[in-house]
């Protein structure tokens, strides 16, 4: 028999509340001993191939303000544009650099920061070369899905100009939202989640 399924409703959708970090980061919570280190906190050794740089920046709600309890995520490919991934298939990944990091914005200034490295360019499906890029996945009070976007280097203008998912933004004039601009090997990226400067989300 059959049993009908229009007793089962939709939960409301809640978003990530003031405990995201208790769970993700509970370290930067002041909560001590529940793993040997902070999840996500460390990309790179002194083995890690490739350049070093550093991503810093701050996620902005539409009134300017930073938030102070946000969290990303982000995942990118190595030096050699391989992923630590069982997926990947082009070749072994560097077995010393993760690919994932997890940081919360700091609870004073807003600011996060990941010591990672400069990813190499992945195909496209269609066979085309990517730009370098990291993706980014955000969390926070009052979101109530997690955002998607990536970072583009300023310094790759060729590689940015073929890069096939930069060319399918109809408005280019919002394509600056994805790039982020460098001093020496530190590359600031403020995100932007509503205003003039709305960074772009990807939904994915």
């Amino acid at each position: 028999m059959v049993q009908s399924l229009d007793f089962l409703k939709e939960s409301p959708s809640q978003t990530a509340g003031p405990y995201v970090h208790i769970g993700c980061v509970p370290e930067f919570a002041g909560i001590k001993g529940v793993y040997p280190d902070q999840l996500g906190a460390a990309m790179v050794n002194d083995k890690t191939r490739g350049e070093s740089i550093v991503i810093t920046g701050r996620v902005i709600d539409g009134s300017g303000t930073p938030l102070t309890d946000a969290m990303l995520e982000i995942w990118q490919a190595d030096a050699d544009g391989l992923f630590n991934s069982p997926a990947e298939l082009r070749g072994t990944a560097d077995p010393n650099f993760t690919g994932w990091g997890r940081q919360p914005t700091a609870g004073d200034t807003g600011v996060y920061l990941f010591e990672t490295i400069k990813p190499g360019r992945v195909p496209f499906p269609d066979g085309s070369l990517q730009a370098p890029h990291i993706s980014f996945w955000i969390v926070a009070r009052g979101i109530n899905i997690g955002l998607q976007t990536r970072m583009y280097f300023g310094d790759e203008k060729k590689a940015n100009s073929e890069d096939p998912i930069l060319n399918r933004i109809e408005l280019n004039t919002r394509v600056k939202t994805l790039i982020a601009a460098s001093k020496g090997n530190t590359y600031t990226f403020d995100i932007h989640l509503q205003g003039e400067n709305e960074t772009i989300f990807f939904d994915i």
